[in-house]
């Protein structure tokens, strides 16, 4: 099981690691930016609109008070946000939002199971809340390496990705 720490990291990690990709992608166009390139989301668009979807409706799952997403189905989670402005000022904001649920966890938020409708599969589905959260963390940095790929695929190069030489 994590530790009320192992998601604070996490969440400052998920913040530094944000504030790099969305600063390297501010370097391109943003017909580059939204320009399909064969990954899972299309474009860096729109796996940078994905992570935040998935970001706001794990915390939302989570909390139950957090705003829900703006896309209603993974399918819309590329498209809901189409300004780049906005995608990165929600991301900046959300970020913060993330960092306050994670100072406030406690060991006993850790445990016990979370029951979700998972639009994904068309069914509830049950897991442990520890688990979840791990996958919430892990969620973002899956999609983060593909954007780090496209983006290096376009001559560009972001801050370091590695855990220990980030925030503490």
């Amino acid at each position: 099981m994590i530790t009320p720490a192992h998601a604070q990291a996490m969440a400052r990690y998920n913040r530094w690691q944000n504030r790099s990709l969305y600063g390297t992608a501010d370097r391109l166009p943003d017909v580059e930016r939204k320009r399909a390139r064969g990954a899972f989301f299309e474009s860096i668009h729109g796996t940078l609109s994905h992570i935040l979807f998935g970001d706001q409706i794990w915390l939302f799952r989570f909390t139950g008070t957090t705003q829900q997403p703006l896309a209603k189905s993974i399918a819309e989670s590329a498209t809901a946000i189409p300004e780049w402005a906005e995608l990165k000022a929600a991301r900046i904001d959300f970020d913060e939002v993330t960092i306050a649920w994670a100072d406030q966890l406690t060991a006993a938020d850790l445990e016990g199971d979370l029951t979700w409708y998972s639009g994904a599969r068309g069914e509830n589905i049950t897991r442990p809340r520890w688990l979840l959260i791990t996958h919430m963390f892990n969620h973002q940095t899956h999609h983060r390496g593909q954007v780090h790929c496209l983006l290096t695929q376009n001559g560009l190069r972001m801050d370091d990705t590695d855990i220990p030489f980030g925030p503490v």
